[in-house]
């Protein structure tokens, strides 16, 4: 079993409009809703192999959160240039290449393409929009990551900030 998490990067800062947007970091909101959703994910008992993560500054801090709050090490976090803002299609590519020793990863990154990958996942709801820091799980029965196919995997989870629990 393989499961992927697709986690939204949190609220990003407009502060600095003469920043380029890959390089915009958390706001406020952003520093407190990534450590708090990522002690809500690991509290579930999920338990995670590793991290890879678009290369743009917020996607970076926000995968940081999730990696202290799972006890992951540097060298369980890769960056892929490519998930800066990729769709579905790119989503899959960079799974598909993910260490064959990782069974349970988080990925991070941007919309449109993660509401997008979200609905191209198995399910009995659409999602219309995943918010910052939202996160949506899903999982597939095969043995290799090259096998992983978004349309067969199951979408098991979704998670957001502002969700009642």
């Amino acid at each position: 079993m393989k499961q992927v998490y697709l986690v939204r990067h949190a609220k990003s800062s407009w502060a600095d409009p003469n920043l380029k947007d890959h390089d915009r970091p958390l706001n406020s909101r952003g520093r407190r809703d990534a450590p708090a959703m990522a002690a809500r994910l690991a509290k579930s008992g999920l338990k995670v192999d590793g991290i890879l993560t678009s290369s743009a500054k917020r996607t970076r801090q926000t995968a940081k959160a999730f990696a202290e709050a799972f006890g992951l090490g540097k060298d369980q976090i890769l960056k892929e240039k490519k998930l800066y803002h990729a769709g579905p299609r790119t989503i899959e590519k960079c799974v598909r290449n993910l260490p064959e020793s990782w069974n349970t990863v988080l990925i991070f990154g941007h919309n449109p393409g993660y509401t997008e990958a979200a609905n191209h996942l198995r399910h009995d709801d659409y999602i219309g929009n995943v918010p910052t820091c939202g996160i949506v799980g899903s999982e597939l029965d095969v043995k290799s990551w090259s096998d992983w196919e978004m349309a067969r995997a199951k979408r098991t989870a979704y998670y957001y900030p502002k969700q009642k629990i």
